[in-house]
């Protein structure tokens, strides 16, 4: 059903490709404005008219990718879009590429081609050799073609494909090895076309229908060419916008404004999570790029508070990991589901403003710049824009961000943190505050506290006493469960957890083990906390779901004590690129579910071993369920904010028919 409306439009775009083929009215594209320096300009246009009064014009940057090689999400929203009978004054411009396959018969995964989509239908209007579209140079040259045939009073500007967040950017292109266009890419080839203009920017819209661009970043790349900005700081599922929801809506009142189609696109799109059962974990904002600057500021004096926080006591990274632990975060996270090292910028600013006095200008200000936002049931913290918070101390990683990220401070405060040195421009930045010096961070590594012994009160509760440095040292702690078979020389790991009670001040923890564990249908599995918050909790179930490589979501609501499946997804590419796709689970589905498996004699990596198979029924759910009889062994996991991770020595359980004896491991 979802080729039909295209196949209807095959014979009349096949005539009308030959005619643009050999039209004489072929011509180079006007000279508004110089490509950057390292961008050539040599793509042939048709000539269009000028856009009329009350016009509006959308340039749909359309990358396929995987996404539409195999699943076909791009024909998906194409089909959706030709289910809107649009007016004459609107005209959808969109270029397609990306993709080894196309599932429909009209596009060519061979070529980029560009279609025009208006009152008379669908029409392809030009064609060019293959090119990456995560380039530059290939971003140029469409929204030149686009801006010279199509103009209009109102101009929107969207993409379509994953995202990798304030790093990674947007757009991989599978035929070019997931090559994204990062930042610095997509501020060169928007200024080449229009040149940034903070009084008069020349674009009503940009948006993002990808994962993770809602962040501070992306708003500072795009607040001189556009009015509003439209993104998910959140993982989007694969159902994406609904075209025929947002673009019905422009179709309707084509004398609508940015913040009006904005809004539009937040609404249809939550009505479409819903209408599939994907709105729980969605967000999806529309930001007032002129009110960003306060905002802008607001960031840069929270981030000087923060660094100068940090050269009076460096223990300060240890308090903000654990502010930024307890944070909304986005995109996984998790060392099985990978890093995006994005967190929500107002829910952080809160989390600190105990210690941040400027943490309230950051939020007052995103009140202003946020004009609208619609979110799931487990992403209530979002606030609207995320920043960059190196989760997993990946120092790559950063100097991905230094090169991208907007403002100084955060990048300054990151480096001293990571590496216990200054960035480029670091002394200059410090004789700025007036900083004489930087103390000597010291960190987990130092502590000596891998194989810390645990003590066993009379209820069988361990406890790890650190003594007060603890405060100033952990970003994080947590527990390890593993099962043991010595008969067989096994250790299975079967994941983290946090249920435990911390005593900072002292730096003494208690175990509140319960001798239960997750589990789907009874059969128990490897999970990782992903989000503790006060609400609820997320975690990621590392599984094969009918023999791929899938990550559960699952969450545990504190308030109604219960567990909710909310979908599997895919984690992050090594490219950086997020899946955009979340699965739901469907009767019949096979699901494998995985521990982590080692020597218990030896020291050998756990590698990941399949443990059990079960067949998703109407009534499969994820709850706790009592260990296996059996030998487990607990660890306290403790972690600092430069990705520095120590581990207690061990508690033994002894489960036989419920009944649990402990012990304190000893060497």
């Amino acid at each position: 059903m979802r080729k039909k409306l295209l196949a209807l439009f095959l014979a009349l775009v096949m005539l009308l490709s030959l005619a643009a083929c050999s039209s004489e009215e072929v011509q180079e594209a006007s000279d508004n404005a110089a490509p950057p320096a390292d961008v050539s300009k040599d793509t042939q246009v048709p000539v269009s008219d000028e856009g009329g009064d009350g016009s509006w014009a959308v340039y749909w940057y359309l990358c396929g990718s995987d996404l539409e090689s195999n699943g076909g999400f791009a024909t998906m929203d194409l089909d959706e879009m030709l289910e809107v009978q649009l007016p004459e004054n609107v005209n959808v411009v969109i270029q397609t590429g990306g993709a080894a396959v196309w599932q429909n018969d009209l596009m060519d995964s061979e070529k980029l081609q560009r279609w025009l989509y208006n009152s008379e239908g669908l029409q392809l209007v030009d064609e060019q050799e293959s090119a990456n579209m995560g380039d530059a140079q290939t971003l140029y040259d469409f929204l030149s073609f686009a801006n010279s045939n199509y103009p209009a009073d109102k101009v929107a500007v969207t993409f379509w494909n994953h995202g990798g967040g304030s790093v990674n950017g947007a757009a991989f292109d599978e035929l070019y090895g997931l090559d994204s266009l990062d930042l610095a890419e997509m501020y060169q080839a928007f200024d080449a076309v229009w040149p940034a203009d903070a009084e008069n920017p020349a674009l009503e819209l940009v948006g993002f229908d990808t994962c993770l661009m809602a962040t501070v970043d992306v708003a500072a790349t795009f607040q001189n060419f556009a009015r509003y900005l439209v993104a998910s700081e959140e993982v989007e599922p694969g159902n994406g916008w609904l075209y025929s929801g947002w673009m019905g809506a422009l179709a309707d009142d084509p004398t609508m404004d940015g913040a009006e189609l904005g809004t539009a696109i937040c609404d249809t799109y939550y009505e479409g999570c819903e209408a599939v059962g994907t709105q729980d974990q969605t967000t999806l904002s529309l930001i007032d790029l002129s009110k960003l600057t306060p905002l802008l500021e607001a960031y840069e004096s929270f981030g000087q508070e923060a660094f100068v926080a940090a050269t009076e006591d460096p223990g300060f990274f240890a308090e903000l990991g654990r502010a930024a632990v307890q944070s909304e975060n986005y995109g996984g996270n998790t060392r099985e589901q990978g890093y995006t090292n994005m967190v929500d910028l107002g829910h952080l600013a809160r989390q600190t403003a105990w210690m941040l006095p400027s943490a309230q200008n950051v939020c007052d200000a995103l009140e202003e710049c946020v004009l609208y936002q619609v979110g799931g049931v487990y992403r209530s913290e979002a606030t609207g824009l995320s920043c960059y918070y190196s989760y997993n101390g990946d120092v790559d990683d950063f100097n991905g961000y230094i090169n991208l990220g907007a403002g100084l401070a955060f990048k300054h405060l990151y480096a001293y943190g990571l590496t216990g040195e200054l960035a480029e421009g670091g002394e200059e930045y410090l004789a700025s505050l007036d900083i004489q010096e930087l103390p000597e961070i010291v960190t987990l590594a130092d502590m000596g506290w891998d194989g810390a012994p645990l003590d066993l009160n009379d209820e069988g509760t361990s406890i790890l006493n650190l003594g007060s440095e603890a405060n100033d040292i952990l970003a994080g702690i947590g527990f390890s469960l593993f099962y043991v078979d010595e008969e067989n020389d096994q250790m299975m790991l079967l994941g983290t957890d946090n249920d435990l009670t911390a005593d900072w001040d002292n730096g003494v923890f208690y175990d509140n083990f319960r001798g239960v564990w997750g589990a789907i249908d009874g059969h128990l599995v490897y999970m990782e906390l992903s989000f503790e918050g006060e609400d609820y909790n997320l975690y990621s179930v590392p599984i094969l779901l009918n023999g791929e490589e899938y990550n559960l979501q699952v969450a545990y609501d504190f308030n109604a004590e219960e567990w909710s499946i909310l979908g599997a997804s895919q984690g992050l590419d090594e490219s950086g690129m997020a899946s955009k796709e979340l699965r739901l689970l469907a009767e019949g589905d096979v699901i494998t579910t995985i521990w982590k498996l080692a020597s218990y004699s030896g020291d050998d990596d756990f590698e990941m071993y399949t443990a059990e198979e079960l067949t998703v029924t109407a009534d499969t759910s994820f709850g706790e369920a009592d260990l296996y009889d059996g030998s487990y062994s607990m660890v306290f996991e403790m972690w600092d904010a430069m990705g520095n991770y120590a581990y207690s020595d061990a508690v033994t359980f002894d489960c036989t028919d419920g009944e649990i004896v402990t012990t304190v491991y000893e060497d």
